[in-house]
């Protein structure tokens, strides 16, 4: 069983604080077995009676019935009727329970948050759900529940929890990582075409299934060829605009830009892909667009690309922008003016760009992420925009040039991914 502490320690410190705790993340990225198996554990370790469990597996066919939000309400209230004992209750995957229909009704309430609002009332239960899409979880937690819930968000596993499960040795271990990503079933398998086939068939028999039942897609083929194209995009600016013409010219599939703003909206609700928007570090503003978009896991967008695309700058710049989340970062992507003269004295400004800029509390980081710093010119242009920094927030950069980590004469933090991604406190190094 792989060790989740981060997400285990989240749920303990928010028991029983009148709130219900809402797991979310792309599907099969463990958030069943973190609620089901993991923190089921840990109550059963802290003294909990396994009879004080409710359990709802709403995608198992045993629990068929339950997709009924009122049968939950009436199993829930027959169970906990002792008011001297305190259940907790797990409902897994809870968009079986709502309907298309309750979704397209803005203005009438979601059956299944009346139920868990419902639940909340009753003091001797502690709620959690889990579920693999946005639209009917984190965006409706503010209004639907009154604020009265809390989201724990899950991503497949970091390399800090995939390396002591792989039993590879570490340089090894983080090349697979890089390959294949962090789903968690990929550990049971062996071979790479094990691999390659399930991560496939993720895409065709869940997400794009998952899409194409709760939505009205009319072109699946469009679907498809934006997801690919996002994914090989990664680390690069674009918009729908943008990529409405490269699908066209590269597939000759014609698709207007709202269209493909539309599914694009699709795949970033069920966790696919997620968005970083450019900051202006001086005017301290965000530009409208184009940002920078970022698969959840970097196996899933290999594979999408037939394992053809291994730029590894790309891959190294999606996974520090993964670790980044996974850490509770919110990141963004720094722009600043640089003026520079040329060899006649005459000045211009150029807009350079910081990978990220990763902000959390009163705490900032400028991160760049660069494969290789052996080259004296590439690492002039790696430095140019963190030296342009005026700010007192650390800046490090991230490469494979370097060994042990060290700080530079201009206060720069030099980190190798691997020491990065393994040791959560490595930007305060």
């Amino acid at each position: 069983m792989i060790k989740r502490d981060r997400y285990i320690a989240k749920l303990a410190k928010k028991q029983w604080n009148g709130r219900i705790k809402i797991i979310t993340g792309i599907r099969r990225c463990g958030k069943s077995t973190l609620l089901f198996e993991l923190f089921r554990s840990f109550l059963l370790d802290s003294g909990v009676e396994e009879k004080n469990i409710i359990s709802f597996k709403l995608d198992d066919d045993e629990y068929e019935d339950f997709r009924d939000p009122k049968k939950i309400s009436e199993h829930v209230r027959k169970i906990a009727a002792d008011k001297k004992q305190k259940y907790y209750v797990f409902i897994d995957e809870i968009q079986f329970a709502i309907s298309k229909e309750e979704l397209k009704q803005k203005d009438s309430p979601v059956k299944l948050y009346s139920v868990l609002n419902g639940l909340l009332n009753l003091k001797n239960i502690d709620c959690y759900v889990t579920g693999s899409n946005s639209k009917m979880l984190s965006k409706d937690v503010s209004t639907e529940f009154r604020g009265r819930g809390d989201v724990i968000h899950v991503y497949p596993l970091s390399f800090s929890e995939f390396y002591p499960a792989s039993s590879l040795e570490k340089t090894d271990a983080c090349n697979e990582y890089m390959m294949f990503g962090g789903m968690p079933y990929l550990l049971q398998l062996d071979s790479d075409e094990d691999k390659f086939n399930y991560l496939s068939d993720l895409f065709e028999e869940i997400y794009f299934k998952d899409i194409e039942e709760r939505y009205t897609i009319e072109l699946p083929s469009v679907l498809r060829e934006l997801t690919s194209a996002l994914c090989s995009s990664v680390g690069s600016l674009t918009n729908a605009s943008k990529l409405a013409r490269t699908i066209q010219s590269v597939k000759n599939i014609k698709a207007d830009s709202e269209t493909l703003s539309l599914y694009f909206s699709y795949l970033k609700d069920c966790f696919l892909f997620s968005e970083a928007e450019r900051y202006d570090v001086k005017g301290k503003k965000y530009f409208e667009y184009p940002s920078k978009f970022y698969c959840t896991d970097i196996g899933l967008r290999n594979v999408r690309l037939g394992l053809r695309q291994q730029e590894e700058s790309h891959i190294l710049e999606n996974c520090i922008y993964n670790e980044l989340l996974i850490r509770d970062f919110s990141v963004d992507v720094g722009v600043i003016p640089i003026v520079e003269k040329n060899a006649e004295g005459k000045r211009s400004q150029k807009n350079c760009e910081i990978d990220f800029i990763a902000s959390k509390g009163n705490k900032k980081y400028y991160i760049q992420s660069a494969l290789s710093m052996d080259d004296k010119e590439k690492e002039k242009n790696e430095l140019r925009p963190l030296l342009a920094v005026n700010d007192s927030f650390k800046k490090i950069v991230v490469s494979k040039s370097y060994g042990k980590s060290w700080t530079d004469e201009n206060g720069i933090l030099r980190i190798n991914p691997i020491d990065f991604l393994l040791d959560e406190e490595s930007l305060d190094r």
